[in-house]
């Protein structure tokens, strides 16, 4: 069995409106007063699944967790892309002490906000990759994908609404590593993680689906006009996120650092999650 992984409730929740009179959703976990690190969180699920709950005191981090448009309490915004998510952020006023920490499909939109915003640093952990420029690197199926959603990304995204909570768990848990399904079969574990998918399509599939479609087209926002520092941390045993485990990626985004962590998959947010926090506030 590998380390056990505490999941904590957020410490508070809320909706704030934009200046358009959309609303996101939001939860919090740590200090109030702390230096404020903005997580973009993995495919389909919401903002209640953090990280690293039990480290955030002692390291003074204030963790804020959004709803990306159309999941969970967040309002839908049509048309959105990669570029519009950093101008929502902004209009949160979070401050000018900024750090971002994206995972998974939320590791994009991380990135769009290290371009964009006045952000100290980054974390991109398990991050999914820009697949769209790497036609050479892909497994032939994830190819095929990505050219549907190149030829007709409308039709690819009505695609991705047919997907549910259900059979994005199965293609994500039974499918990962024993290190990794160590973490996420643990009982509460598993309620918090479905619970946040449940909650991610309260609103129907759509806000997944265009998550999805922006993810695996081409950025808007190239990670080689990145100035802020990024560390990229990939679990040696994580193979789906990124072909080449993020080391591409990498290299495209100006002096970049690359940790490739032993013993564990996709999970890795979870069980280095102090180590990540803490390279966040170097």
């Amino acid at each position: 069995m590998g380390m056990h992984v505490k999941i904590m409730p957020p410490a508070r929740l809320g909706r704030a409106r934009l200046p358009g009179g959309r609303a996101l959703g939001w939860a919090e976990w740590g200090p109030e007063s702390g230096v404020p690190v903005l997580f973009c969180p993995g495919a389909g699920t919401s903002r209640t699944l953090g990280f690293g709950a039990e480290s955030l005191a002692g390291l003074g981090v204030r963790l804020i967790s959004l709803d990306r448009p159309g999941l969970g309490a967040s309002d839908p915004d049509p048309g959105r892309t990669l570029a519009s998510f950093p101008e929502d952020v902004r209009a949160l006023g979070l401050g000018d002490d900024l750090r971002v920490a994206g995972f998974s499909q939320g590791a994009p939109f991380a990135l769009a906000c290290a371009a964009r915003l006045p952000v100290r640093r980054a974390a991109i952990v398990s991050g999914a990759d820009e697949v769209a420029a790497m036609p050479g690197a892909l497994p032939a199926g994830l190819r095929d994908l990505v050219d549907q959603v190149a030829a007709d990304p409308a039709t690819a995204e009505t695609f991705f609404a047919t997907l549910t909570p259900d059979a994005l768990w199965n293609m994500i848990v039974p499918n990962s590593p024993p290190a990794d399904r160590a973490v996420y079969e643990q009982p509460d574990f598993d309620r918090a993680y479905r619970r946040a998918m449940a909650e991610a399509f309260v609103r129907g599939p759509a806000g997944y689906a265009r998550d999805t479609v922006l993810a695996m087209g081409r950025w808007p926002i190239a990670p080689e006009e990145i100035t802020v520092p990024v560390d990229l941390w990939y679990g040696e045993l994580d193979t789906g996120h990124s072909p080449d485990q993020g080391r591409t990626l990498a290299k495209r985004i100006p002096g970049a650092r690359h940790h490739l962590v032993p013993g564990v998959g996709g999970a890795v947010l979870w069980t280095h999650a102090e180590t990540i926090l803490r390279e966040l506030l170097s």
